[in-house]
């Protein structure tokens, strides 16, 4: 790295290290036939998705399972080991095996999700509504250096656990940098004058390099991605799980972020970024409809019955393909053996299966749909247009 590089500079931090300190935004870039073919790639994929979420009849529901999904995928890079399966157990009611603070920090990322859309109704997206992002992500979380919505006061460095910050991989401005360096960065994000998905790759980078909190730097800088995305326009809710991307590729991922520090190499980052927003647009399509199918085709199976709670079950099997009859019961004003009735019928239609051993507080899961859901990421390379 340069110390009087285009894209940042160093300065010395107060262990007698080198901290990164990354230029404002935005950065001269070259417009190669790739980075565009990728721009329009992105943007195609996620107007589809759009339009998509707005012809389904239960879009609402959809969106459920994927902020979960988004959630536990965000979670995992850092290194929270709660499953999408764990959390959907747990949001049902049911008793979950997985340590307590794992589960909380999921939880906490699906909560500071809901904070952040509905903020967006009175506030843009700013600084102090990061830190209120920030807050809701961290509260309760593990660890006595989480400090829940403030700016870090001290020097922070990344790498190898237990590396001192002369052997660290990256070291991000120092306390006394940050504050010029976020009022850029807010600034950057009003601007109008670059296409969307370019822009918010590039304010990607700049919140990660920047690092404004002791924790929680990587899940609010992906959250922030979404949130963008529906301030913008570009998606209607927040169905795209680009966090899937970033995980199944982590080391690309990680070393293009640390590539653009070191390098100025922003056209492999921002090519890399569009790519995952063109593939995850592409494969929530893909999930969304095949769920809407089942559902219709299942409620479809129970068109004759006389009851109409078994169909109406099903619908909310969009949201969470677990379910226990006492949720049932409560989630739709009837009595338990009412309820006990409909997901007894389902389970003898093969919809639902009994997952736990237990006679009372019997956890049921609609594992077909389930199973869409948990599908791994398909890397493979898409074919030209």
């Amino acid at each position: 790295m340069d110390a009087g590089a285009s894209h940042g500079r160093k300065v010395s931090t107060t262990q007698g290290a080198m901290a990164w300190v990354p230029a404002s935004l935005p950065p001269p870039l070259t417009w190669s036939r790739g980075l565009v073919v990728a721009l329009s790639d992105a943007d195609r994929a996620i107007g589809r998705l759009a339009g998509e979420a707005t012809r389904l009849p239960n879009p609402n529901l959809l969106v459920y399972p994927f902020v979960r999904r988004e959630a536990v995928l965000s979670s995992r890079i850092e290194g929270t080991q709660t499953t999408l399966t764990e959390l959907l157990e747990h949001e049902a009611g049911a008793d979950v095996d997985r340590e307590g603070a794992d589960l909380c920090e999921v939880s906490n990322y699906v909560a500071a999700m809901d904070l952040g859309i509905e903020r967006l109704k009175k506030l843009p997206l700013s600084l102090r509504l990061v830190k209120e992002v920030h807050a809701c992500l961290m509260k309760g979380v593990r660890g006595g250096r989480a400090q829940p919505g403030e700016l870090r006061r001290t020097q922070v460095w990344i790498g190898a656990p237990g590396s001192s910050i002369r052997q660290a991989t990256y070291v991000p401005p120092p306390p006394s940098e940050l504050a010029d360096c976020l009022k850029a960065w807010e600034k950057f994000l009003h601007d109008r004058s670059l296409p969307p998905l370019i822009q918010i790759g590039l304010a990607h980078y700049q919140f990660e390099a920047i690092h404004p909190f002791h924790d929680g730097n990587g899940r609010v800088g992906r959250l922030l991605i979404t949130l963008f995305l529906i301030e913008r326009g570009l998606l209607p809710t927040p169905l795209l799980c680009l966090s899937a991307w970033f995980e199944a590729t982590r080391r690309d991922y990680y070393e293009l972020l640390l590539a653009v520090s070191r390098q100025g190499k922003w056209e492999e980052w921002l090519t890399y970024f569009l790519a995952g927003v063109a593939r995850q647009s592409e494969d929530a399509a893909s999930r969304m409809r095949r769920i809407n199918a089942l559902i219709d085709r299942w409620q479809h199976d129970l068109a004759a019955e006389r009851s109409r709670l078994p169909a109406k079950v099903v619908t909310w099997l969009a949201a969470n393909p677990y379910l226990m009859v006492k949720g049932v019961a409560r989630q739709h004003g009837v009595a338990f053996t009412t309820a006990e009735r409909a997901v007894q019928l389902l389970e003898r239609r093969g919809i639902l299966k009994q997952v736990n051993m237990l006679k009372r507080d019997r956890l049921f899961c609609a594992t077909d749909l389930l199973a869409i859901l948990e599908e791994p990421v398909d890397l493979t390379p898409r074919p030209a247009d």
